[in-house]
């Protein structure tokens, strides 16, 4: 009911601003500007060029059309000073200035308008224009994605571990700076696309669909302190400019991967329309090895253990929307999302058993898992901007409603070998496992800037959300001719949550200093209950979370900033679930619902050196985490292992970070990142071993060739090195990603071909040891989500021009971050 009476204020607020809107509407008095674009070469009509219409007075997009095929355009206008862009593919881009519609001349004809097509010695004029790869800024890094070579017919969870700063382990976790503690926004909110699940998430969302990576590593007050690591926020592509535009995506690959994505956006008069939708179906064949070693007093009991696995299935993401312009301020967003997954998955896992050594085998299982998921993702979202006539004064409001279902249905069974790896008599085993899981979401947040004196500016929000899980978990085994339910798999799980929160933040810069303070009180309430079993855990918490931030600009573009932010990482719904894993029957995985949230305290020192020819950013930082979350493994009496999140006391993590682009000549890009850290855990709460002291690095590094100006090959490394954790450590891991591209189709076209894990040798090895109940264990294994794959991708541009790398003039990138003014 409360979700309900939430939803309903607010609209009633909508309902109070709407005749103030359209009073606002009906008041304004509109001009005409129209003319016709030819080709100024022959003089024949350019049918579908596109005509922007921008304020002379702050550049902001006012309206736009497309020519008809005589070349004839009209756009209407409230009365002002502008400025007009007409575009088309192969044409040199004309900007008309100084168009005035005032009372006494509200028609303006523009006459013949002339394009001169586009000369080919003005390729290299077009490479410097365009976006750099890496825009830094000292709060915020912003990678421009959207044409990294290596990523293209991938997924979004590829493209995050191309990302510098960001990995991806092979389950798919999100890391920043070796934390798993990361808040993925969608356009900088909460997103349907992503669910409770972001691993799976970030898996089902095309690559091709993303512009660009926002990597906020000491987020302000501002943002939700959700997030102890920092914030990760993936932009999708969206474009504002008249017309109709967009761009075509195919993909082929090995292992079988077959795929489109569609982007287009339509802008007409004071409504743009877009839409992103992507199709995929891949197969992700993998595995891994593992050996488990178990001394007790009565022996040493050894398992060797192999899996084959392959994941198959069908994705759809559906992304669309539309803005609505009251004026040049005043803008209005309705937006949809809808994602469907229907996977097939297969997993065959082989249990070889010895005793006190491998000379004296005992016996096998052979265990096959044939699992089916069905997910159904939805999310409708309205936000309203207004700006003022005062530079960077700005209100926003956004509501949105997130409601996900899915369904995954196992049938399994065991087949037993003797201690000659021989078939028995015995019958298989049958077993059967239905998982479905519901969950809704409601999310309201509103957020206003007020300048004050020259730099000055002052930040309010308020933001409130309501979220419910519910799973329903069985698991049976075929005994005596019938199913049979095994009540210690099975059980219903509910999980509740509610966070509200507000913001106050001040800041102001005063010749080369700058100073941001904010303050964030958030109230977080979240309740689990298992249904079957009665158990229930209600908690709440009331927490301030503060930020600061002090720049000062240094000569020579020099910058350095020193930060402070206090963040919380709370359990996420798997954290929480205690049902089983019961795909491996010998190592099983559970949540805790007594899990408590981690705080942090995160401190940070960056530097930005901006130079003609690249830029170089540094970082050294420290967090504090006290509750630290960490999965710890036990041992039962029967030599199976369940590992769960528990919570140890602290994690002390320093390190050294350094981001940098150099392009010493025209054909040539390099770009790196490199990440030294050291994470000390104490674990003495649990036992001492859980105990790890970890020093490590991880490093990532590419090269960007273009021999001629439609081609460019780019070649990736990335290197992690090894590192302790609780109870063992994770060993090294390498990579080389390699592709090419060629412009094709005079320029409208694009075909790359792109080679992940060139070498076969993205796999994740590890170990683990400890001490059960006094006997010691150690369990040694690696696993590769997905071999090598090869991809070929054939991308289109509708009225568009391609995005390459290599900008010389835009080196310094978003300086919009916490503290600059």
């Amino acid at each position: 009911m409360k979700r309900f009476q939430f939803f309903f204020f607010f609209l009633a607020a909508l309902l109070c601003l709407a005749p103030g809107l359209l009073s606002a509407q009906s008041a304004i008095i509109k001009g005409e500007i129209r003319g016709r674009v030819v080709d100024g070469s022959n003089g024949q009509p350019l049918d579908f060029a596109t005509v922007s219409l921008y304020s002379a007075a702050d550049s902001s997009l006012v309206g736009g059309n497309t020519t008809q095929a005589t070349g004839d355009f009209v756009i209407e206008a409230p009365l002002g000073e502008y400025y007009a862009r007409v575009e088309f593919l192969v044409y040199e881009t004309l900007t008309i200035p100084s168009i005035n519609l005032t009372k006494g001349a509200r028609k303006v004809d523009l006459g013949v308008i002339e394009l001169a097509p586009e000369a080919e010695e003005l390729a290299e004029v077009i490479v410097t224009a365009e976006k750099s790869t890496m825009q830094m800024g000292l709060d915020k890094k912003v990678f421009n994605v959207g044409k990294d070579l290596a990523s293209q017919g991938g997924t979004a969870s590829e493209l995050l571990d191309n990302v510098p700063t960001l990995q991806v382990d092979v389950e798919g976790n999100l890391s920043l700076r070796g934390s798993t503690g990361v808040r993925i926004l969608i356009n900088g909110r909460p997103s349907g696309l992503i669910g409770s699940d972001p691993a799976a998430g970030l898996r089902s969302i095309p690559a091709n669909m993303i512009e660009k990576v926002e990597v906020i590593t000491n987020p302000s007050a501002r943002y939700e302190a959700e997030g102890m690591a920092g914030i990760v926020n993936i932009v999708l592509k969206k474009d504002d400019r008249g017309g109709l535009n967009g761009s075509f995506d195919l993909i082929a690959g090995a292992p079988l991967n077959l795929g489109t994505s569609v982007n287009l956006n339509y802008r007409k008069d004071r409504f743009n329309f877009f839409v992103n939708y992507g199709l995929s179906y891949r197969e992700g064949p993998g595995g891994g090895s593992q050996t488990n070693t178990f001394f007790r007093p009565e022996g040493t009991f050894i398992t060797l253990q192999e899996s084959d696995r392959n994941r198959s299935g069908i994705n759809n993401s559906l992304r669309f929307g539309a803005d609505y312009s009251f004026s040049d301020k005043s803008v209005l967003t309705m937006a949809g999302i809808v994602r469907r997954g229907d996977d097939d998955n297969y997993n065959e896992t082989r249990y070889f058993d010895y005793l006190n050594d491998l000379d004296n085998p005992t016996g096998a299982v052979i265990r096959g898992d044939n699992e089916t998921e069905e997910e159904w993702r939805k999310e409708i979202n309205l936000s309203y901007v207004k700006t003022f006539d005062r530079k960077g004064q700005k209100f926003s409001a956004d509501i949105r409603y997130q409601d996900d279902t899915e369904r995954e249905g196992s049938d399994l069974f065991n087949r037993f070998l003797d201690a000659n790896f021989d078939p028995t008599d015995m019958e298989d085993e049958l077993q059967r496992s239905n998982n479905t899981e519901s969950s809704d979401q409601l999310i309201f947040q509103s957020d206003y800037i007020h300048p004050f004196g020259e730099e000055g500016r002052i930040e309010v929000g308020v933001r409130g959300s309501r979220r419910n899980i519910d799973n329903d978990f069985l698991v049976e085994e075929f005994i005596d001719q019938e199913w049979m339910s095994l009540a210690q798999f099975s059980n219903d799980f509910n999980y509740d949550e509610t966070v509200a929160a507000a913001y106050f933040i001040i800041g102001n810069k005063k010749n080369r200093f700058s100073w941001q303070v904010g303050l964030r009180p958030e109230y977080s309430r979240f309740s689990t209950r298992l249904l079957q079993t009665e158990e229930v855990n209600d908690r709440e918490f009331l927490n301030l979370f503060p930020s600061a931030f002090v720049g000062y600009e240094l000569p020579n573009n020099n910058t350095l900033q020193l930060s402070y932010s206090r963040r919380i990482n709370r359990p996420r719904f798997w954290d929480l679930n205690p049902f089983f894993s019961f795909s491996d029957e010998r190592n099983f995985r559970s949540g805790n619902p007594n899990l408590n949230p981690e705080f942090t305290d995160s401190y940070e020192l960056s530097h930005i050196k901006i130079f003609d020819k690249g830029s170089v950013g540094s970082s050294v930082y420290y967090r504090r985490t006290n509750n630290v979350i960490s999965r710890i493994r036990r041992v039962n009496d029967d030599n199976t292992t369940i590992t769960m999140p528990e919570n140890l006391l602290t994690e002390n993590a320093y390190g050294v970070e350094v981001t940098s682009t150099y392009d010493p000549t025209k054909w040539l890009r390099l770009s790196g990142d490199f990440n030294f850290f050291r994470a000390i855990t104490d674990g003495g709460n649990l036992e001492d071993d859980f105990s790890a002291d970890a020093t490590t690095w991880f490093t990532r590094g590419t090269v960007r060739v273009s021999p001629t100006k439609k081609t460019d090959i780019q070649l990736r490394f990335n290197y992690r090195a090894p590192r302790i954790v609780p109870q063992g450590r994770n060993k090294s891991l390498y990579s080389f990603d390699l592709a090419a591209s060629q412009d094709i189709m005079k320029d409208k076209a694009t075909l790359t071909l792109s080679v992940r894990d060139l070498l076969n040798s993205r796999r994740w090895r590890y170990l683990n040891e400890g001490v059960t109940n006094g006997n010691p264990f150690r369990i040694e294994g690696d696993f590769q989500w997905r071999v090598r794959q090869v991809s070929l991708t054939f991308n289109y541009r509708l009225n568009q021009s391609k995005k390459r790398g290599g900008n010389r003039g835009d080196r310094g990138g978003d300086y919009g971050g916490e503290g600059e003014f």
